[in-house]
């Protein structure tokens, strides 16, 4: 495969993802493989409910800890998923999401530079 048809196979994972274990699915979505690391950018994943919750600091905190909690507790999944599709040990996983864009970001360390699979 090349970067592309990977980039998009992991953008399809990743909103396969946020609908199984995150409840939402996203409106759109962007991969980008750097090296040893894998960055998604999520766009449009906020249910109207939060969306209408971020409208203060308290609803803000309460999604950012609600997002995060089940991001964490289904983590290993996303790994193995991105295990299956590079063939590579996950080394880290970060997420963090912006109530005022509607955008989340995930960030996946690896134990290889991937572009360099690429070359060949």
């Amino acid at each position: 495969m090349t970067k592309g048809q990977v980039e998009a196979k992991i953008s399809e994972v990743i909103s396969k993802f946020e609908i199984e274990h995150m409840g939402r699915g996203p409106a759109s979505i962007r991969t980008i493989i750097f090296q040893d690391l894998v960055i998604v950018r999520v766009k449009g994943f906020l249910s109207k409910a939060e969306t209408n919750l971020a409208i203060n600091k308290e609803g803000v905190d309460l999604i950012k800890k609600l997002r995060v909690a089940l991001f964490e507790n289904s983590r290993k999944s996303l790994e193995e998923a991105i295990h299956s599709i590079l063939d590579v040990n996950v080394i880290s996983t970060y997420s963090d999401v912006s109530t005022r864009t509607g955008e989340k970001l995930i960030g996946i360390v690896v134990d290889r530079d991937l572009e360099e699979m690429f070359k060949k």
